[in-house]
């Protein structure tokens, strides 16, 4: 190929992608269906985005998949009376393309494919959410839920609890949503409103509300009914004290973003979320470790049987250690994070059996943190029931990302170049690192990576979604 010919082609590319964006906002704000490509969200993706994004199918298919087969397919949606959901157009399109050799058909293909959507359901009446805290997680939370936001998101953020009042407190909490050291610029526009003491977040109107306690709030004064409170804080991690939050006017349920304590179910979304039921009123999204090894310890047990393991987490140093030598009432935390690898605890490993009782008692775990802000790795080495090859179960765990029930939460890449700063900003649960793989007889080690924050929260805002019935169905099923 000359190199005038990679220029044109590039070009090309451009003006395809360039068509297909505003067909995806369409879809998204006026029907209420989230475009995704093998998993990634198209939901304001730039040209630049949408064109990186479809280089990736030769991870998953195999075969290179290109904007102008893809194209085709988001027309004949964008033309179609759909019900809310989820679409994966890569998906779609890699399994049209194999069996078509132009794009006539396409629009049978779809009706066929997404025949479940087409119930006649409209978008739902948005559910009201409040964050309680503003921290790493919270502010996550709510640069996903902006992004989400428009007429096609049943979920609405209408308030951020946080401590203090005084003086300037706004906007130096609009400037930590701004602006963000590890996951870079706040995509859009936020407005300091001192008088109504709220941020107006790319047209969002999110109440800031001061409070010490949750019984200080009365949310319906602000129009705030039958809401989901995330609570952020890890303050209260039992039912006696989270229970604190449905006590207040204008709430109905509440989701710990921290392992909960007593009888509070934790779920990983993708592996157990089917336990939550609809008269549940407090629920726990696990930790960000947790999350992590579980969808892939599920898909390891389902096929080769799990007799016992160890998990090392290598994590980022968190909020919760000094960032010098100072006083800590855990053991080593008090030593410096930023210096130091810190040997710590870590109750993930059994944290899992809550959302897969099958693993219980045969897990044990320890944790390395690490001077790194975020993305971290879990070392998984496991006693299975049945011999394994290395290339036989990176096979197995590739499909499994690609095209499984777990699909939303395994990611996996063989790249032998990958390094943690790679991962920020990865929505998946964890991605299994197929290049480090080991098996041996009855043994394997699995490296999965894991965006600590950002991974998780994506995690949350499912856990969120489904919590309140909104959560909508991805095709094809």
């Amino acid at each position: 190929m000359s190199p005038e010919k990679h220029r044109l082609e590039w070009q090309e590319s451009q003006t395809i992608a360039e068509t297909i964006s505003p067909l995806l906002g369409q879809l998204y704000r006026q029907k209420g269906v989230e475009v995704l490509l093998f998993g990634k969200t198209l939901i304001n993706a730039a040209t630049i985005d949408i064109i990186k994004t479809h280089r990736l199918a030769r991870h998953y298919t195999g075969q290179p998949l290109t904007l102008s087969q893809t194209l085709p397919l988001i027309e004949a949606l964008s033309e179609m009376t759909i019900s809310p959901c989820r679409v994966d157009i890569g998906q779609l399109a890699a399994q049209f393309w194999q069996n078509h050799s132009d794009a006539h058909g396409v629009k049978d293909f779809l009706h066929t494919s997404l025949i479940g959507a087409m119930d006649g359901n409209t978008v739902s009446t948005p559910k009201d959410v409040v964050l309680y805290g503003f921290g790493r997680i919270g502010r996550l939370l709510t640069r996903l839920l902006v992004e989400k936001s428009g007429a096609g998101y049943p979920l609405r953020l209408r308030a951020i609890v946080v401590r203090g009042g005084r003086k300037g407190d706004l906007e130096k909490r609009a400037s930590l949503l701004r602006r963000d050291s590890v996951h870079g610029q706040f995509d859009g526009s936020i407005i300091v409103d001192e008088e109504r003491k709220a941020l107006i977040a790319n047209g969002n109107f999110i109440q800031i509300i001061y409070a010490n306690k949750p019984e200080e709030v009365d949310y319906t004064a602000y129009g705030i009914n039958d809401a989901l409170i995330v609570d952020n804080t890890g303050v209260w991690r039992d039912s006696e004290g989270l229970s604190q939050h449905l006590a207040c006017n204008g709430t109905s349920k509440v989701l710990l973003t921290a392992p909960g304590k007593g009888d509070i179910k934790n779920i990983v979304f993708g592996v157990n979320d089917n336990v939550i039921l609809e008269d549940d009123k407090i629920i726990s999204a696990a930790s960000c470790t947790t999350n992590a090894i579980t969808p892939a310890l599920k898909a390891i047990n389902d096929k080769y049987g799990i007799i016992s393991g160890h998990i090392e987490t290598v994590h980022s140093f968190t909020n919760d250690q000094n960032l010098i030598d100072n006083f800590h009432s855990g053991e080593r935390r008090g030593r410096s994070a930023s210096l130091n690898m810190v040997l710590t605890s870590t109750g993930a490993a059994k944290a899992v059996s809550k959302a897969l009782p099958e693993l219980a008692g045969k897990l044990t775990g320890n944790a390395i943190r690490v001077p790194t802000p975020n993305v971290s790795m879990a070392v998984a080495n496991l006693n299975l029931n049945s011999s394994v090859e290395r290339d036989e179960l990176n096979q197995y765990l590739r499909d499994i990302a690609m095209n499984s029930p777990l699909a939303g939460q395994i990611d996996y890449t063989e790249s032998t170049e990958v390094v943690s700063t790679d991962l920020v900003g990865s929505r998946f649960a964890g991605v299994v690192d197929g290049a480090a793989t080991i098996a041996q007889d009855n043994r394997c080690v699995l490296y999965i990576w894991y965006d600590n924050e950002f991974g998780y929260s994506c995690q949350v805002v499912h856990c969120m979604e489904h919590m309140m019935g909104v959560r909508y169905k991805t095709f094809p099923q």
